[in-house]
């Protein structure tokens, strides 16, 4: 029998980008055999994968990066790859990959290449002008001979006390709002969350709030709540991230903006109405609900870069505090309805 092919990937964060990662490392698990896969990764994503088999994790605590570096030092100290996948152009990721001993250092192609990221690597995957991100992503499978597949998968193994919580505690049609972004500024109105949430209310469909711990996930439930009293279930800080998936499994729809939830529900087939104004939700927006996103991000490029944004470099972010306020609430209604009747697919 050969020897196995010893992969290494470094991808530390983000929960969406882990999401799009796992559809890449899905592929290869599939179509080529006899790998070993050595997943650096960050400490909050890996609560998501962790019960993935076939999958070495070595977690990385950007918290306490010090101890942390010397951790992931002492994890890879024996070992030499055949292959290391720096997937992350962050500085604090391309410093990691230096303790990675490996023939083959796979990056980005230049136009995706910064903060260094040439000096870490010796091969590059072939540009995709206008991809996706997670189609970005399946070009490192394709340095190792792995087809691209037009259709993701994900494997992503689920608590069975988690899926007996969802049953026992949730009704059987509800939909899944998860508030808030990484920002403030990515966030929709608290009032205009309110008013869809009501709506869902109205044709029978109970709403489950999910979020993260964090302030802004704490401070803009606190203001939807103000305006309605139709949440079904309040979750926000109150799960862990596999429960989230279990919780997000289950359900109709997902509303959310540019966050991790929406993507978590892509990697269960669930639809989400996606809310997109800085991010041009063709490059990363929910990879198979991409027909029912709500975006500005085009005429807020236009207003700001006096061009379309087919003109612009891939990947031009609109700035601005309250470009969210574009979205109407008639549009979130008019996808959301779309999406129940099964008209987008």
């Amino acid at each position: 029998m050969s020897q196995p092919f010893e992969l290494c990937i470094i991808r530390l964060s983000a929960i969406g980008d882990v999401c799009h990662a796992l559809a890449m490392i899905n592929a290869i698990q599939t179509h080529k055999q006899n790998v070993n896969i050595c997943w650096v990764i960050g400490k909050i994503e890996y609560e998501l994968v962790k019960h993935i088999q076939d999958i070495q994790f070595i977690v990385y605590d950007k918290q306490n990066d010090k101890k942390s570096r010397k951790q992931v030092k002492k994890a890879l100290a024996n070992k030499e790859f055949d292959a290391l996948f720096v997937m992350q152009v962050s500085l604090r990721a391309n410093l990691l990959s230096r303790m990675v001993k490996a023939k083959r250092r796979i990056g980005f192609d230049y136009n995706r290449s910064r903060e260094g990221h040439s000096l870490f690597i010796n091969e590059r995957i072939a540009p995709r002008p206008r991809a996706h991100v997670l189609e970005g992503f399946m070009g490192f499978a394709e340095t190792i001979g792995v087809p691209v597949l037009h259709r993701p998968q994900w494997n992503i193994p689920l608590k069975e006390e988690d899926e007996v919580w969802v049953n026992e505690n949730l009704p059987a049609r509800y939909a899944v709002v998860s508030p808030a972004a990484s920002s403030a500024e990515r966030n929709w109105l608290p009032d205009r969350y309110a008013k869809i949430i009501d709506y869902l209310d109205a044709q029978g469909i109970a709403v489950v709030l999910c979020g993260g711990p964090g302030n802004l996930d704490s401070d803009i439930t606190q203001e939807i709540l103000l305006h309605t009293n139709k949440i079904h279930t309040n979750l926000v800080g109150q799960t862990s991230l596999i429960r989230l998936l279990s919780v997000i499994k289950h359900a109709q729809l997902v509303v959310a903006p540019d966050t991790g939830p929406a993507h978590m529900a892509t990697t269960q087939s669930v639809p989400v109405v996606g809310l997109y104004a800085h991010s041009n939700p063709r490059r990363t927006g929910p990879y198979q609900s991409l027909m029912s996103v709500a975006s500005v991000y085009e005429e807020c490029v236009q207003s700001q870069y006096k061009k379309t944004w087919q003109s612009l470099p891939w990947g031009t972010r609109a700035k601005g505090d309250d470009l969210m306020e574009k979205i109407s609430v008639q549009e979130v209604k008019s996808l959301i309805q779309k999406v129940l009747n099964h008209q987008i697919i």
